[in-house]
């Protein structure tokens, strides 16, 4: 009897190990990523005040203008990856998450990962500084790639694969994306979400 058992177990598992060498069995942990940006035109996004974007070679370029560009859909827990590069001395633009629609030029009640020369990667809500970064300064036309992995009232940010900064004090469930403007231009590229 032992011996049928031992002989069945095999049978199963030498089944199921053929199955997923052959991919017939999805890895259970498979990312889902959904492209933000198309490298086309602006499909799935909203410009908000007076602002230009464009596409440029593929990517997203923040032309001019004071006010924000931003996701059609609200976002709750994710995580955010893109590429950004600055193109002007004395940088300043960011990257909005869970923002509201109201305010002018930029979402008054929302939070900003700050892509300013002087406070790369600073967490920022309106004019205050919430969570300060240490992440140096960019050279110009220099891609950095960020990652940003929101959940509940936690954030951690990525500067090119290093950990700046991780905080709990989000306080807005959900709300958009966006892409400031001030009137300095700036690249885009590669920027896709994964909820979770």
């Amino acid at each position: 009897m032992k011996t049928i058992f031992w002989r069945m177990a095999g049978y199963v598992f030498a089944t199921a190990a053929g199955l997923f060498a052959f991919g017939l069995f999805a890895a259970p942990t498979e990312e889902k990523w959904v492209s933000l940006f198309n490298g086309k035109d602006l499909s799935g996004w909203v410009a908000v005040h007076d602002v230009t974007f464009e596409v440029v070679d593929g990517n997203l370029r923040l032309v001019k203008g004071m006010g924000w560009l931003r996701t059609e859909k609200e976002y709750k827990d994710f995580i955010l990856e893109l590429e950004f590069r600055p193109l002007d001395e004395r940088y300043d633009s960011g990257i909005f998450i869970r923002c509201p629609l109201e305010g002018k030029p930029w979402p008054k009640d929302g939070w900003q990962v700050n892509l300013k020369d002087v406070a790369l990667g600073a967490l920022v809500r309106g004019y205050s500084t919430k969570v300060p970064s240490e992440s140096p300064r960019v050279p110009l036309n220099k891609w950095v790639k960020m990652r940003l992995e929101v959940r509940g009232k936690t954030a951690k940010l990525f500067m090119n694969g290093e950990a700046a900064w991780e905080t709990d004090i989000l306080d807005r469930d959900k709300g958009y994306i966006g892409i400031q403007a001030e009137d300095r231009r700036f690249d885009f590229r590669n920027i896709r979400i994964q909820e979770l």
